[in-house]
């Protein structure tokens, strides 16, 4: 069991039994009807959003086109792993822009 980092969509007495059920501990934002005492320091949600913006925009993740969860996980990975191989090549050739795909689109 680990700590699940989620939005504050992810509020809820059934949400919070289920992963409490399975032993783990949601780390998210208070909501508006809230108090605010959970500790969610806001530089971990600026990166999150970095993250899930790069999967969904850059990486293409909305349009997996995979048909099962062996298939998505397969096409995840492989996305991740070429995006860490451009980064990788762009400090090698020491870029501008380290992060940059563009590149790499063909």
């Amino acid at each position: 069991p680990c700590p699940i980092v989620c939005d504050k969509g992810f509020a809820g007495a059934g949400i919070e039994r289920a992963a409490a059920a399975l032993g783990h501990v949601l780390i998210r934002p208070a909501r508006r009807d809230e108090d605010g005492s959970g500790a969610f320091p806001g530089r971990l949600r600026q990166r999150i959003e970095a993250v899930i913006w790069t999967l969904k925009n850059q990486l293409g993740l909305e349009r997996h086109a995979a048909r099962t969860q062996e298939g998505l996980w397969a096409r995840t990975c492989q996305r991740i792993l070429a995006l860490n191989a451009a980064i990788w090549h762009n400090w090698l050739i020491d870029a501008p822009v380290k992060r940059s795909l563009v590149a790499y689109d063909h």
